[in-house]
């Protein structure tokens, strides 16, 4: 895994080992960050089930304004905080460790961009975009990535799918606020 532009740009990410984590495939994170390209700069990002944290640093190396990582795993909280100190981001980022739904229930804030990457067999990725929806900004993207075997909803807590990719295994839904689409 590397960093594909920005500040950070050529990075590599140290990787997790085994298979509780699944890192975003290249080709995915560069059609997301194709299609947000203009609505990184200046940001504020919330990469939930961050894993390695590459796609909140991908954010950072791009102009986000600040990135916070969410994961409930102390091994995957210890090696975002390791990618992160690497790209040299440790003043723009915080790394939390908590359930999705506990940092949703407790956090004030809000933030433009989220991504949701969660295990593909957990069955959480419905009920963690219903937990985040009430911290996105009025013009906030949510960015979800699933297996075409998860149907999402078209709408869901004042969200709509706005757009839907497909990348060989991998789907990425994007949702926004309705009347924001």
């Amino acid at each position: 895994m590397r960093v594909i532009t920005g500040t950070a740009k050529g990075k590599r990410l140290a990787a997790p080992e085994g298979r509780d984590v699944r890192p975003t495939p290249e080709r995915v994170k560069e059609g997301i960050f194709s299609a947000i390209q203009f609505d990184i700069e200046g940001r504020r990002v919330l990469d939930l089930f961050a894993g390695s944290g590459q796609l909140g640093i991908e954010a950072l190396s791009r102009g986000a304004e600040s990135a916070v990582f969410v994961d409930a795993s102390a091994q995957s909280v210890a090696l975002v905080e390791k990618n992160i100190s690497s790209c040299g981001f440790k003043d723009k980022a915080k790394v939390v460790k908590s359930d999705f739904s506990s940092f949703a229930a407790l956090k004030k804030g809000e933030f433009d961009i989220a991504f949701l990457d969660p295990p593909y067999n957990a069955g959480i990725l419905e009920p963690a975009i219903n937990a985040v929806c009430p911290l996105m900004s009025d013009y906030g993207v949510i960015i979800c990535e699933h297996p075409p075997e998860v149907k999402l909803p078209e709408s869901i807590s004042g969200f709509c799918a706005d757009k839907v990719y497909r990348y060989g295994k991998v789907l990425v839904t994007f949702y926004r606020k309705e009347g924001r689409v």
